[in-house]
């Protein structure tokens, strides 16, 4: 992808996550006794999706920085910050947490709405914000890994730090039912505490098998162009 289009893609995509961000923080008001989750204690923070729109917004920002004063060369000989923090903020945050939330979302909505999504919000969550926060995410963060390289960080960095934003956010969401005795999610509610566990570490499985998903990907679409620059500077250095 050339350089201008790189540019336009991530000014659109950082666009659209901050205006995602701003229209349901504003305007997706939802009154009082329709779903007893919305309103109260943590707002609009208490969802997932809230915070992965506002990392989206944030990832894409970095990309527009990193256009302007860093590198989107496949393996650059000396990587700037910018870059770096870009690819680390991707391979750990963006791309598994945008995969988790629509899969975990639509997968859901297949099954069963009324865990996820009521129709009793359906006047106040408009369809096209949706699908700007639940099915954009998934197609910006793909579109993101096969127009522009990467360079994953070493596992065991990638994981402590996707790990430390997820077992964030299951703290957050109980402080939320302590202090409201309301869970933010309504299949939290049909599950015993036993199953809550399982379904919590069987979540965490697969945001990780999510992360390892995306360094293969990425592999697959970069991996022989790594190597052959990595051959090119082998040679010119012998």
């Amino acid at each position: 992808m050339s350089q201008a289009l790189l540019i336009g893609f991530h000014v659109i995509s950082c666009i659209q996550f901050a205006f995602s961000v701003y229209y349901d923080f504003n305007f997706t008001i939802v009154p009082k006794g329709i779903i007893k989750m919305h309103g109260g204690y943590g707002g609009k923070f208490k969802f997932l999706t809230f915070w992965d729109a506002i990392i989206q917004a944030v990832f894409f920002f970095l990309c527009i920085l990193n256009d302007i004063y860093g590198t989107n060369k496949v393996a650059p000989k000396q990587t700037p910050l910018l870059r770096r923090i870009k690819d680390y903020f991707h391979a750990t945050f963006s791309f598994p947490l945008a995969m988790f939330v629509g899969i975990t979302f639509w997968s859901l909505m297949f099954f069963d709405r009324e865990l996820v999504l009521p129709k009793a919000l359906d006047p106040y969550f408009p369809w096209w914000l949706n699908h700007l926060m639940h099915t954009m995410i998934m197609i910006t963060t793909v579109l993101e890994m096969i127009s522009a390289p990467r360079q994953y960080p070493k596992k065991k960095s990638g994981y402590i730090g996707l790990y430390a934003l997820m077992i964030s956010y299951l703290i957050w969401i109980h402080i939320i039912y302590y202090k409201s005795g309301v869970w933010v999610y309504p299949v939290m509610e049909v599950l015993s505490w036993p199953l809550r566990i399982l379904f919590f570490i069987s979540l965490f499985g697969f945001t990780g098998l999510l992360y390892y998903a995306g360094e293969i990907i990425d592999n697959l679409i970069w991996g022989s162009k790594k190597s052959k620059n990595h051959q090119k500077s082998m040679t010119k250095s012998k």
